[in-house]
């Protein structure tokens, strides 16, 4: 900040340091609106700051208990005296070259000696008065709020504020305190690792922004292409393809200018991102090379807050789109003027909430069988993507046995359809979800039912011993069981020869099993059309 108020412009009156790090009188501040709804209490206040636009809270007891700018009040004074050489405050006649630590007078040359040879101020400290750091710390005391009269000299590390003599025997009794130049090394460096920080993000924000304007002009760059192959595309035809072209270059005009404005909203993003860290970076910086230590001290609380939270602000490092902007001249682009066009530009994007899942076995499966369904990405739009290459994802977690999962393997067909198989394992409920670019498509997550499979009999199907063994009556029956004896057999009526007990469980009746005695009875019939799950 200047020697004057930014706002008023005039020189400065109580400034006061907001927490965005700007400084205004405290007139100024007093006049500044409220921000929220009419008639809502919003205790803390808070306003905007008419330098940067920052919101801002204003402390409980208002612009009275904002931090003090002594480092702006200080330049105000120096602005309004000399440029170059200060005069003698006891003489007014003579360039001031030194200057009474005790007094805080500023004396030249003659009344310096003068100072040393009096009684009385032949003990005070006298120090050169040189254009440093040290002339800037060596300047007129300051005081306490509460006790005028009593100088800042101490800090209380527990209210983190310069306190004087009478403070710490007062309301800071108990309270950790020190000297102000024993503090004043370690706050420093805190300072100064925030101040390092921030100046490490104000690099790589340049060039992020550096990175946004190569962006632009590539975007700028890439539709001046695209512009041109139209064009050409275009001039073959009369008046059909021409519209066709103005209706193209059109579009893509509308694509060139949503790229752009992406890019320009993330650039002014970062550009005030970089500009509330320029102003924090050159008020620390200034703070801690002018001012003095209890200026740094009584300033420090507030900076400090400002450089973290500047450095906590997340952003991107990338540019906010890309340059793909593709066009397609063998592309069919439908009807114009009654002719069949071709050449398109192409930027759809899918919609993971349009995309859909078919098949017939989507919730259900058998244990250690192949099954699947099929992915349907469609559009923002609701049309089919027709082309593949999107980054699709399918996680398949049993809901109650959490460490057992199925792998599936995804398929792209290359058509805006995706085939996704896998072969589950282990009986039981499963969770399936289906992602694409990172978020569920329409339907999932859903439920799976994994059922136990069935095991086929795997023996010689018939309908009897004696029928499969072409009359033989020491046959046994194909699932190792023999004939016990008996003559009722399968219900041919075959007498005198045994059947076998075995037929229930000998699995499904295959076409080509054919009883040597004809068609079984009925209830030969019924048995064997039993499935036996083993």
């Amino acid at each position: 900040s200047g020697p004057r108020c930014p706002v008023c412009t005039e020189p400065w009156v109580s400034p006061r340091l907001l927490p965005c790090l700007h400084s205004l009188c405290a007139p100024c501040l007093r006049r500044l609106g409220p921000l929220g709804e009419a008639g809502r209490a919003a205790p803390p206040r808070r306003v905007l700051c008419p330098v940067c636009d920052s919101e801002v809270t204003l402390p409980p007891g208002g612009v009275a208990h904002l931090t003090p700018d002594y480092l702006a009040l200080s330049r105000g004074r120096a602005a309004a005296e000399s440029p170059s050489v200060s005069g003698c405050d006891l003489c007014a006649d003579g360039a001031a070259a030194r200057r009474c630590l005790t007094c805080g007078a500023d004396l030249c040359l003659f009344c310096c000696q003068a100072h040393r040879r009096q009684k009385k101020t032949a003990s005070h400290a006298v120090t050169e008065l040189e254009n440093t750091k040290d002339c800037n710390q060596a300047r007129k005391p300051l005081f306490c709020p509460s006790h005028p009269t009593e100088e800042l000299r101490l800090f209380c590390e527990q209210c983190d504020q310069p306190v004087c003599r009478d403070c710490v025997v007062d309301r800071h009794r108990h309270h950790p305190y020190d000297f102000t130049g024993n503090v004043i090394h370690r706050h420093g460096d805190a300072l100064r690792e925030l101040l390092k920080g921030t100046q490490q993000h104000m690099g790589t924000l340049e060039d992020v922004l550096g990175q946004i304007d190569d962006m632009g002009s590539a975007v700028h760059s890439r539709t001046e292409a695209v512009a041109t192959e139209i064009c050409l595309f275009a001039s073959g035809y009369v008046k059909a393809i021409e519209e066709h072209r103005d209706q193209l270059l059109k579009q893509l005009e509308d694509l060139k200018v949503q790229k752009e404005n992406l890019l320009h909203l993330q650039k002014a993003q970062l550009q005030q991102l970089l500009l509330d860290m320029r102003t924090g970076v050159e008020f620390t910086e200034h703070l801690l090379m002018s001012g003095s230590d209890l200026e740094i001290l009584i300033t420090k609380g507030v900076v400090a807050s400002r450089l973290a939270k500047l450095n906590s602000v997340a952003y991107s490092t990338r540019p906010s789109v890309d340059d793909r902007i593709q066009f397609f001249p063998r592309e069919r682009a439908g009807q114009c003027c009654g002719y069949e066009v071709f050449g398109a530009i192409l930027n759809k994007v899918v919609d993971p909430a349009r995309c859909t899942l078919h098949g017939e076995d989507l919730h259900r499966a058998r244990q250690n069988q192949l099954t699947g369904f099929t992915l349907l990405c469609n559009d923002t739009m609701g049309e089919r993507m027709g082309r593949g290459g999107e980054a699709v994802r399918v996680t398949i977690t049993h809901k109650e046995k959490r460490d057992c999962a199925v792998k599936p393997t995804v398929c792209d067909n290359g058509d805006g359809t995706y085939h996704i198989s896998y072969s589950p394992e282990e009986p039981g409920l499963y969770a399936v979800c289906v992602f694409v670019k990172g978020q569920h498509v329409q339907g999932s997550p859903f439920s799976l039912m994994v059922k136990n499979k069935f095991r086929e009999h795997q023996g010689v199907f018939h309908c009897c011993t004696f029928c499969s063994s072409g009359g033989q009556k020491a046959a046994r029956c194909a699932c190792g069981g023999t004939m016990p004896g008996g003559y009722q057999g399968c219900g041919h009526g075959h007498k005198g020869h045994p059947g076998c007990p075995h037929w229930s469980c000998c699995g499904q009746v295959k076409e080509s099993s054919e009883c040597l005695g004809g068609p079984p009875s009925d209830t030969s019939q019924r048995s064997l059309l039993r499935t036996v799950a083993l």
